[in-house]
């Protein structure tokens, strides 16, 4: 059986997937210009700067890198953890959908779950010194 007749794996679908992913991401934060009301966490775990009794390592924040920077940090949290919480506020929450999803829907094997999503408003003060609602959006990921 040459290359060309043979049907990409699982794996091979999902890498061919992310490179599309990591070129999109790469387009839209050089078309971004415009921030939220309040910077967006950036990071995929808490900070450094957290005393460890108060870190907690089942939860993802959304921020500005490429979804799978998420993607990779929520599977690795999910080996260890039994639930894995992904937060995200307002522009970000489509991006948080779509970690979660990528993760249900490309890992169906492993057997990955949405459980709770949980949707808020939070009462925030902008740069301008006027105050804003922002959107948020827990969503909490279990393995079946």
């Amino acid at each position: 059986m040459s290359d060309a007749d043979r049907k990409p794996t699982e794996a091979e679908e999902i890498l061919s997937e992310t490179q599309k992913l990591k070129e999109e991401a790469a387009e839209s934060q050089k078309s971004e210009t415009t921030q939220t009301a309040e910077p967006q966490p950036s990071e995929a775990t808490p900070s450094s700067e957290e005393p460890s009794s108060q870190r907690q390592s089942n939860i993802v924040f959304v921020g500005i890198k490429p979804l799978l920077t998420y993607v990779t940090a929520t599977l690795t949290q999910l080996a260890t953890q039994p639930t894995v919480t992904i937060k995200a506020r307002g522009k970000r929450i489509t991006q948080a959908v779509d970690v979660s999803q990528m993760i249900v829907k490309r890992m169906n094997t492993v057997g990955y779950m949405v459980n709770k999503v949980s949707i808020s408003s939070d009462s925030l003060t902008s740069q301008d010194g006027k105050q804003r609602n922002v959107s948020s959006i827990e969503i909490d990921l279990t393995k079946k």
